[in-house]
């Protein structure tokens, strides 16, 4: 029997673990990954539940978007840039989309460029970047632009060098008016060649494009007092009949037919039809009750004449305060028909248009929640969609 001197011992310790190791060493290598593939999806033609959510992404306003959402699932299908203050609208038939945006070449500086561009739905491809004259630099509202009942126009609100509507052909993909509406802002489409607007004395401003290139306009009588009580520029509007509910700071509905003849119906109060008395004007600023209020506080139920509206308890100038509860109203009876208390106040509301449909809120946060509208149930929510929800789209509202 030989003996190892302890030199040759701890030697041969050291060689035997070093083999242990790179044993284990090579056992445990890292698994060799599939490299990534890019493909392309296309989107299912766009459904009652398919909707358009804006957000301005007021914290950095460049990097504005829109989204494609699936409110059946509570799912972010797609999404497109849309930057500063952006607008957007619909086609009727839900085949595209057009987004009203601002850059400038050198990001914050340089020369403007002023857009309309169009996306296909469901490819999400651009399809059109019409370079416009202008457009107006506002918070983004619904009816900064719209869109005509046939889809062949798009009105875009500018206000430099002073306050217009640019019309866009969306077949020509040009603009072939710039009208003028001194006093007057936004744009409300009514048929396949009118939009109305809003008036600083209190009038609206109808404007007919003719079919010989010419665009004619008529002032309606003034129906509303801007100084004692304002009207919420978001108020709920349909192009195909031109029907509108005019909705101001105190709480009052004015029902309007919008034509080049635009007729406005007596006012009913929101108050008295959930059996109250009706909300305070300018003239008595510091009554709380409960008034309507948000970025986006109102949506129509076309089909069962039901207005939906964002209320809140407070005095008269807190319209931009969001809601704690939506009321729901027929616009026939002009009696509240539902009171559903929200879990987390909204900032909008929107409804979809079929027969079993759906209602939008959304929280400062940019959280979405997606509700029964019928029963006020909430179903799902998209925690951070965004950072600023503005207003939701959902096929067949013009």
């Amino acid at each position: 029997m030989s003996l190892l001197s302890p030199r040759k011992s701890w030697l041969g310790l050291l060689l035997g673990s070093a083999a242990f190791f790179s044993a284990a060493t090579v056992q445990a290598a890292e698994p060799v990954l599939q490299t990534e593939q890019s493909d392309v999806v296309t989107l299912k033609p766009y459904s009652p539940h398919t909707i358009l959510v804006e957000d301005a992404v007021y914290t950095h306003n460049k990097d504005g978007r829109v989204d494609v959402v699936d409110a059946d699932r509570g799912v972010l299908l797609g999404m497109v840039q849309a930057a500063y203050n952006p607008n957007m609208v619909l086609s009727p038939d839900a085949s595209h989309f057009y987004v009203g945006e601002t850059t400038w070449e050198r990001g914050n500086r340089g020369a403007r460029n002023d857009l309309l561009a169009e996306y296909d739905s469901q490819t999400l491809k651009l399809t059109a970047d019409e370079k416009l004259p202008s457009r107006a630099l506002v918070t983004p509202k619904r009816n900064d632009m719209a869109i005509s009942a046939d889809g062949a126009r798009v009105y875009v609100y500018q206000m430099s060098p002073a306050n217009a509507v640019q019309v866009v052909d969306t077949k020509e993909h040009k603009v072939t008016h710039t009208v003028e509406i001194p006093g007057c802002a936004l744009a409300y489409a009514w048929g396949n060649a009118g939009f109305s607007s809003l008036c600083g004395d209190g009038t609206l401003s109808n404007v007919s494009v003719e079919a010989d290139g010419k665009a004619s306009v008529t002032h309606s009588a003034a129906f509303f007092e801007p100084d004692k009580d304002g009207i919420f520029e978001q108020s709920p509007s349909v192009a195909k009949d031109g029907s509108t509910y005019f909705i101001s700071y105190s709480g009052k509905v004015y029902p309007t037919t919008l034509s080049a003849n635009s007729v406005v119906q007596p006012a009913w109060s929101l108050q008295e039809g959930a059996g109250l008395k009706p909300g305070s004007d300018a003239t008595a600023p510091f009554e709380v009750t409960w008034r309507p209020g948000g970025w986006q506080m109102s949506a129509l139920h076309k089909d069962t004449h039901e207005l939906y509206v964002l209320m809140h308890r407070g005095t008269f100038w807190t319209h931009k305060d969001s809601g704690t509860e939506v009321w729901v109203y027929n616009t026939d009876t002009h009696k509240r028909i539902r009171r559903m208390p929200l879990k987390v106040a909204s900032t909008m509301v929107g409804v979809t248009q079929d027969a079993s449909p759906l209602m939008f809120t959304a929280d400062e946060d940019g959280n979405f929640f997606i509700s029964d509208a019928r029963t006020g149930k909430l179903l799902r929510t998209m925690k951070g969609l965004g950072t600023s929800l503005i207003f939701t789209v959902a096929p067949g509202e013009g």
